[in-house]
């Protein structure tokens, strides 16, 4: 099972007069987490949460979509970055936790990846009017978040959280074709 913290931040620079001195360039957020690399999976030691009290399931991930866009000089660009949360995300007893636990676990942040490379292509695919900037980029992350989490909840769904063997690895299988048809949209 995991969790879902959507997180989007809209950052935005009229053009500037051409006569005004440019402010200075604030420096790039770092993102919270741990970013989604194809050479990183995920560990055990990853999950630094705490179960909450009568939680059933034996792990969680939290994963994150950080998004933001600009305009500066009526340019459009955009970044979509998916991460990992340790300290929110948790594994009941990690010493009996299984290999197969931990590819389910690893498969939602994969998710969290697919979803990062379509948000990023249809960025690219629309034409923004930068003085329209905010409600255009909301209204198509927010499709974008709202496709992910239901994604995800069938994900969990289907695989009866990992425990499904056949299922589970349909899904595994699923997931990296996606990767593999969206590589164009990776970082």
């Amino acid at each position: 099972m995991r969790t879902v913290f959507l997180g989007v931040i809209l950052l935005m620079a009229a053009a500037a007069d051409a006569h005004a001195q440019a402010p200075a360039k604030p420096a790039p957020a770092k993102p919270a987490g741990i970013p989604w690399a194809a050479g990183r999976p995920l560990t055990w030691a990853d999950f630094q949460g705490k179960a909450k009290y009568g939680e059933p399931e034996a792990a969680l991930t939290s994963a994150d979509l950080l998004s933001g866009a600009q305009c500066r000089d009526y340019v459009f660009s955009a970044t979509v970055t998916p991460t990992f949360d340790p300290g929110t995300s948790w594994v009941r007893d990690a010493k009996v936790a299984t290999p197969a636990l931990l590819r389910h676990e690893q498969l939602h942040f994969d998710l969290t990846e697919v979803y990062a490379r379509r948000l990023r292509q249809k960025l690219s695919a629309v034409q923004f009017d930068c003085e329209k900037l905010q409600p255009t980029f909301n209204r198509l992350t927010k499709a974008v978040y709202d496709q992910w989490n239901d994604e995800e909840n069938r994900y969990d769904l289907d695989t009866n959280h990992g425990l499904n063997a056949a299922k589970q690895a349909l899904w595994d299988q699923k997931i990296q074709q996606q990767l593999a048809e969206l590589k164009a949209f990776a970082l």
